[in-house]
């Protein structure tokens, strides 16, 4: 598999060595980013949640021959609708099943089909299209009992608000053109041990597919919290840092040797989702939360973490847990179950937004260069950075990032060329945290990628 370093770059306007500000996007691009933005629609997730909610449950065990009650009737839909956008964009977005059989497990009693529902677009580079990001959400839904496929199990926010937001997005993306490839991804299996996600990930790690970034959503519904609280312009995005594993790799402990733990991939990954999220979307703040997930719950992105891959996590801001994984029912008043009348279809098509501004951008800039080092060859307080070249023929050159050590993002940058190396007079490694860009011709710059000793 094909080294998946991911170092995303958020960068100030203010060099502090007087080094020009930022490349703004070329205005045809800037602008056809919001323009795509604004045609994601409020009414049409509304449409599609309740048709999703109409399906009784969508328990990854429930009926599979009706086509009104089940996951079967579920997934059929979502596919017939992926197939209307796919002929809305001129057969460019390919929709497909993916399948297999999963044997018995903890929450699995017997032998069941676990189906994803993938749609892709095509990068339009050459150079870029094996390039993929992923986007998803999981279709399948609970009730208050993992295991009973028949209650009611309208899985409002938990997880149709996710399913309707990519669905949303495949729509609206697929009728525009990128240099990366996007894939659109609805999974199901979520609620018993991501068991959709894992077999698309491991399928990827088996087939060398070059993943470089994944965002799920997974409970994005409310912006109402449980005490009443209301944050429409607030979203969760959790990014892991350091793997929680017994023994760290070379390529782990080469970051941490460094100082560099907060600049693993999917740190990068979430810092550049903030930044062009926030810039994109007005009004709209993206928290960063260093965490893979929330204490005693887990999403479809952790199977793409334990692989390698950079892999993110979107939740609504403060989560009422009364209309989760909860029996639909009224006690002593209030209202228990994950139901459409607790959703805040404004709030969604915000956080699609904010998915559409991360995605777009990541696939219209140059990968990141490859086989970036920092030079140690005597004492200096210079830094001196070398790079392997890139391949995109829209390439214009190569900027250095840097920022304090204590800073969330980068601060300052420079560019320098169409070069590989550097030297950064006055500017100490001891000193500060660095990254490297390759910037294309409309001034999309790629991951910042870490550079190792």
């Amino acid at each position: 598999m094909k080294t998946l370093v991911l170092m995303f770059a958020v960068v100030l306007l203010l060099g502090i060595d007087g080094s020009h500000d930022v490349v703004a996007q070329s205005g045809d691009k800037h602008e056809m980013i919001r323009k795509m933005l604004d045609e994601v629609s409020p009414e049409r997730i509304e449409t599609n949640l309740m048709k999703l909610v109409s399906f009784h449950t969508r328990h990854t065990g429930s009926d599979t021959v009706s086509d009104t009650r089940g996951i079967g009737a579920a997934r059929r839909w979502i596919f017939s609708e992926m197939q209307k956008y796919s002929a809305e964009s001129g057969g460019r977005l390919q929709v497909s099943y993916h399948r297999y059989v999963q044997e018995p497990a903890r929450r699995i009693p017997v032998a069941t089909e676990i189906v994803n529902v993938i749609a892709t677009l095509p990068g339009t580079q050459p150079e870029s299209t094996e390039r993929l990001y992923v986007v998803s959400g999981h279709y399948d839904s609970i009730c208050g009992d993992q295991r009973d496929i028949e209650c009611f199990a309208p899985g409002a926010t938990d997880d149709a608000s996710g399913t309707v937001a990519v669905m949303e997005l495949a729509r609206v993306m697929s009728k525009y053109e990128f240099d990366a490839t996007i894939i659109f991804m609805t999974v199901a299996g979520e609620e018993q041990g991501l068991f959709g996600a894992h077999k698309w990930a491991q399928d990827a790690v088996d087939n060398n597919w070059d993943v470089h970034g994944m965002i799920t959503n997974d409970i994005i519904g409310s912006s109402v919290a449980d005490d009443g609280s209301v944050h429409p312009n607030k979203v969760r995005l959790f990014a892991a840092g350091v793997p929680p594993l017994r023994e760290n790799s070379t390529f782990v402990q080469s970051y941490l040797r460094t100082g560099g733990e907060n600049d693993m991939p999917i740190r990068q990954l979430a810092r550049h989702i903030k930044e062009v999220g926030e810039r994109y979307v007005d009004g709209m703040t993206v928290d960063m939360v260093y965490r893979q997930d929330r204490y005693l719950r887990g999403g479809d992105h952790m199977a793409f973490v334990q692989r390698g891959f950079a892999a993110v996590r979107f939740s609504e801001p403060n989560e009422d847990y009364r209309h989760q994984h909860a029996h639909v029912r009224e006690e002593e008043g209030v209202q228990y179950g994950d139901l459409p009348e607790f959703v805040d279809f404004d709030y969604i098509a915000r956080v699609a937004r904010v998915n559409g501004a991360a995605l777009s951008t990541l696939a219209f800039a140059p990968a990141s260069p490859d086989n970036v080092k920092m030079g140690l060859r005597g004492l200096t307080n210079d830094t001196v950075l070398n790079w392997d070249a890139n391949t995109e023929p829209d390439l214009a050159g190569y900027r250095v990032v840097w920022r304090e050590t204590t800073s969330p993002v980068w601060q300052w940058s420079r560019d320098v060329g169409n070069v590989t190396e550097t030297r950064m007079e006055g500017l100490s490694k001891d000193n500060f945290l660095f990254g490297v860009q390759a910037v294309d011709q409309d001034g999309f710059t790629s991951p910042a990628v870490y550079p190792l000793p």
